[in-house]
């Protein structure tokens, strides 16, 4: 096997693990809302100001999320994103 092959062989494995990989951690984990303190959120506000990780502006803002372990949410005082949605409308 010539060294090209070899490197696209590896290069593609890699490619394979990542696509395996994903949905398997994404299965074990949950989001979680009114949690994220300001810059820290995991993607889009559920108020729609922003649609981008690291742009949530207040500590614990109820409209935005991060991933955590699926069933610790409720331990860390989140909420669901029901829950948040209920929250955010109310405000």
């Amino acid at each position: 096997m010539n060294q090209r092959a070899l490197i696209a062989s590896a290069a593609a494995s890699l490619m394979s693990l990542a696509l395996v990989a994903g949905p398997a951690a994404a299965a074990e984990k949950e989001k979680c809302f009114g949690i994220a303190k300001a810059g820290q959120n995991d993607c889009a506000s559920l108020s729609g100001s922003h649609s981008c990780a690291g742009q949530s502006k207040a500590d614990m803002d109820k409209g935005e999320w991060k991933y955590v372990a699926k069933g610790t949410c409720k331990d860390m005082k989140g909420l669901s994103m029901d829950e948040a949605k209920a929250a955010v409308k109310k405000s």
